[in-house]
């Protein structure tokens, strides 16, 4: 099945909070960077719960035939990036998302809304996912 880059986004964002992620942000790369065109980045509270959400994300794209390029960090569970080619997954722990700051260095990306996430755990920071301008 071929899902368009939105659609696997949304998975992702779905997948990660599913898990209880905190702070889900998703932004558009494609003006700014040739690593990727979308980038998911969102954290959990221990390496436990960071690896429990990569695998959450792994787990759903799975299931629609999507299979990572790469995974790095599982490890450690501080820092897990899933790579799916033009959809890279940052799955952080608060203190190394804080540490790298990549919102910081890549401000100038628009966030990407997903209408579908629920809100009933508000994220770490003032805004979770803004629509695109």
């Amino acid at each position: 099945m071929d899902l368009s880059l939105d659609e696997r986004t949304r998975i992702c964002v779905l997948a990660a909070d599913s898990r209880q992620a905190d702070d889900i942000v998703a932004l558009d790369m494609t003006p700014h960077s040739s690593i990727a065109d979308r980038f998911v980045i969102c954290q959990g509270r221990s390496d436990r719960q960071v690896k429990a959400i990569a695998d959450a994300v792994e787990e759903q794209l799975g299931k629609n035939g999507e299979k990572p390029r790469a995974m790095e960090g599982y490890q450690t569970g501080s820092w897990i990036l899933i790579d799916y080619v033009d959809l890279v997954v940052h799955v952080f722990d608060p203190e190394t998302r804080e540490f790298y700051g990549l919102e910081r260095l890549w401000g100038h990306a628009d966030q990407v809304a997903i209408p579908e996430l629920p809100t009933s755990h508000p994220p770490a920071s003032e805004s979770l996912l803004v629509e695109k301008s």
